[in-house]
């Protein structure tokens, strides 16, 4: 019976989709973690954090970006003194903190990449019309200068 539990395991892995949105990753974590409020708290820290590392990363306002600099800087920590730090989080729900550090760190990439290429997009427009880059919206003159 177990074995053919996890043949039937298996076999729905094998097609499942390599990337999950957050609200999947975080309804799978959920899940687990129903029957203890300690897990259900860590859950919701983590959740919190990822969800201000990515809302905010483009953020203008101070509040927002120094969220989003604590979201990081609290991923990137491997100090295991507080209870609640990233790590600990992690082992206590079974999760590598690598992984998610690196997932995180590449989702950041291609959107810096992603930004870069509309950058361009829009300068190459803005060329290829006569106008010059910092008269487009959102270019200023040291953007245009940079190329980001």
């Amino acid at each position: 019976m177990i074995k053919e539990k996890l043949i039937a395991e298996a076999g729905t892995s094998l097609f499942q989709p390599d990337s999950l949105l957050p609200a999947q990753f975080f309804a799978a974590i959920k899940y687990k973690a129903h029957a203890c409020g300690e897990r259900r708290l860590m859950v919701a820290i983590l959740e919190d954090a990822v969800d201000c590392f990515q809302k905010y990363l483009w953020a203008t306002d101070n509040r927002s970006r120094h969220l989003q600099t604590e979201a990081e800087k609290w991923f990137l920590s491997d100090d295991d003194s507080c209870p609640f730090s990233f790590v600990n989080i992690c082992h206590a729900l079974d999760l590598h903190p690598e992984f998610l550090r690196r997932g995180l760190l590449e989702w950041k990439a291609r959107q810096f990449a992603r930004r870069q290429s509309k950058l361009r997009y829009a300068e190459t427009a803005a060329v290829l019309n006569g106008s010059a880059a910092s008269d487009l919206p959102g270019i200023t003159p040291a953007h245009a200068a940079s190329g980001t």
